[in-house]
């Protein structure tokens, strides 16, 4: 009775301790399936249409619709992708897009969103969206008071009120929120410090474990997130644990946040040696051209990132294979496109010496065709890239974007 009296209270807000010390492992096994069973959750079906090498192209299915896989979704961190309407990102196929629990929470508020009719009817986006689990901000924007293996206290970055999030409150926000792929809570730290990472790495599997007990909508696809820094054990052994909880998803976090390019790549091979072949991997927080085509080529399925809009408030354009700043004088009388055969309704429609005269002009105009272009690049892109792994072109491809991203001088 004390421990389903433990389970009844994991979806209140407070400090829970989960204790089976009066249990044996056999029954703390057995225990712990009967509660993953009871959440009942969903099937989100996930089917490989064609391989090469360890490249996919896959169906994810989500009740607001399936995903083509590999692709790139946009992040609209406070429900709304800076610049952009829905309706554009339709218009640049967009499939998915990702909003943030941390800064939801904080404003409006998941319980008002919930009143209103959940993420998808308060944004106006009718395709699938995926939340994560405000673990990172929480990590990288308040001021942490405390962190425990029960949560972390910490201060809003807004008004600096004080706030707790434990496994099972962001599994409520998200849920609140009603998103079709939610995250479960983790600790993400700085990727060099073997000592603390054990430490957080152990305090995410058990966080992992608390989130898929607390889940309470089938509906929602709760995706499991791989750490351990840039040791590869510390990675193999994360991926393990998340891959036996049978999660409908699984991704790699603690990437791309300072460590050097080939060691994320090296992250992404050893990690996906041992996530599920038949589950999608989502490369969490990663997104640039180069970036893409080296995950997409180790098997990764889904990438997010901010640098596509975050790049065109700064001026900054993605070509085919690099990057270039278009308030440079050089491009003040170019009326070629920002790349030439580039179909998005930015380059069909306007010069570069347009584009540079807003940028100067300080026009709210220029961080929206530049976003536009910039967010097209990559979605297009991946779904190139899942053309050629289905008609059997993707080593032509790939060697020849490689190739050619090496002669604009970009390299890992």
């Amino acid at each position: 009775m004390q421990f389903w009296s433990l389970i009844q209270l994991l979806n209140v807000d407070y400090y829970i301790t989960l204790s089976f010390t009066s249990l044996d492992s056999n029954a703390k096994n057995m225990s712990l399936n009967m509660v993953y069973n009871h959440a009942m959750v969903q099937h989100f079906d996930f089917d490989l249409q064609g391989v090469n090498g360890n490249a996919r192209a896959g169906i994810f299915s989500t009740p607001h619709g399936s995903i083509l896989t590999p692709t790139f979704a946009p992040v609209g961190t406070q429900a709304a992708v800076k610049g952009v309407t829905p309706d554009q990102l339709n218009d640049i196929n967009t499939q998915i897009v990702l909003a943030n629990t941390y800064h939801l929470y904080l404003r409006p508020g998941d319980e008002l969103i919930a009143e209103l009719g959940g993420l998808h009817k308060f944004m106006n986006w009718n395709k699938p969206i995926l939340t994560d689990s405000g673990g990172f901000q929480v990590f990288s924007l308040g001021e942490i008071n405390e962190i425990t293996d029960q949560g972390v206290t910490f201060q809003s970055h807004i008004d600096g009120s004080h706030h707790i999030f434990t496994p099972e409150k962001a599994i409520m926000i998200q849920e609140n929120l009603g998103a079709d792929i939610i995250m479960c809570f983790d600790e993400c730290p700085e990727p060099y410090e073997r000592s603390y990472n054990e430490i957080a790495l152990a305090r995410t599997h058990a966080w992992a474990e608390r989130c898929k007990i607390a889940q309470s909508r089938d509906d929602q696809a709760l995706f499991g997130i791989v750490q351990g820094g840039i040791f590869p054990d510390l990675r193999a052994q994360s991926a393990k644990f998340i891959s036996n909880l049978d999660f409908p998803g699984n991704a790699i976090g603690g990437l791309s946040v300072g460590e050097k390019k080939s060691e994320m790549l090296d992250i992404i091979d050893v990690v996906n040696q041992y996530l599920p072949e038949n589950k999608p991997r989502y490369l969490m927080g990663v997104g640039t051209p180069l970036d893409i085509v080296q995950g997409v080529i180790r098997g990764i399925d889904l990438f997010d990132c901010v640098n596509p809009t975050r790049l065109a408030r700064h001026k900054a354009a993605f070509t085919k294979y690099d990057r270039i700043n278009i308030s440079r004088k050089i491009y003040e009388k170019d009326s070629n496109p920002l790349v030439e055969d580039c179909s998005c309704y930015t380059c069909q429609n306007y010069s570069k010496a347009y584009l540079r005269h807003l940028v100067k002009a300080n026009e709210l105009l220029a961080p929206t065709l530049l976003s536009i272009h910039n967010l097209h690049i990559l979605i297009d892109l991946t779904s190139k890239l899942r053309a050629s792994i289905l008609d059997g072109s993707f080593d032509d491809f790939t060697k020849s974007y490689l190739e050619n991203t090496k002669l604009n001088g970009v390299n890992l």
